[in-house]
């Protein structure tokens, strides 16, 4: 039986948000006050413990600790103590490097313009206000030059954002599994098709 089969008998599982999210730091000072003095996030805690046994590598002393996010999350960081940063951790520049993100989310458009404002007080670069669909967004880097955005709602989403999720993704893994996907253009025809098809479905089921 296939993974999706045996899923198929589970009970249906829920996740209550994100916990934490975390990432490696060799700028510890500079990490600490961009976060806590800069952003304003409380460091609420802090792990501190001797590497841990491995086969095929010695594990670093470390610190792991987190500043509280909101909402419950945290943005955790460790600091691999007598280490230099591996060259394949290094945050890659250009515009794929600006997917490995995070983003905070805020109410109204005051917020996002507030903290515009601070980060610029603080001597934070920080672009324009950017709309993609849903969202109005800002965005930022730390001192590792991870990327950061803080957005805020243009509207709720709807039942119509899941099914047009759906039928784009269909459509999108139809192209990738059959090779020679180079546009979105490809894309675009190929979900003409699958709306028309759930169109018709509905149709049916009236």
């Amino acid at each position: 039986m296939s993974p999706k089969g045996e899923l198929a008998g589970m009970p249906a599982l829920t996740l209550n948000g994100v916990d934490h999210t975390a990432r490696p730091t060799w700028k510890l000072r500079e990490t600490v006050e961009f976060y806590r003095d800069k952003l304003g996030l409380p460091l609420v805690h802090a792990i501190t413990a001797q590497g841990w046994g491995r086969a095929k590598e010695r594990h670093a002393d470390f610190i792991h600790f987190f500043f509280d996010a909101g909402k419950g999350a945290t943005i955790a960081f460790f600091y691999y103590i007598g280490t230099e940063q591996p060259p394949e951790l290094a945050v890659p520049r250009g515009y794929m490097g600006m997917a490995n993100h995070t983003a905070w989310r805020v109410d109204t458009v005051e917020d996002l313009l507030a903290w515009q404002r601070r980060l610029e007080v603080a001597g934070v670069q920080v672009s324009q206000f950017i709309k993609h669909e849903i969202l109005e967004s800002i965005y930022f880097r730390d001192p590792n030059f991870y990327p950061l955005e803080i957005t805020r709602p243009l509207r709720a989403v709807e039942h119509l954002d899941n099914v047009d999720a759906e039928l784009t993704i269909a459509a999108a893994l139809e192209l990738a599994d059959s090779g020679g996907w180079t546009n979105i253009e490809q894309l675009w025809r190929l979900k003409a098709k699958h709306v028309a098809a759930y169109q018709r479905n509905e149709e049916v089921a009236l």
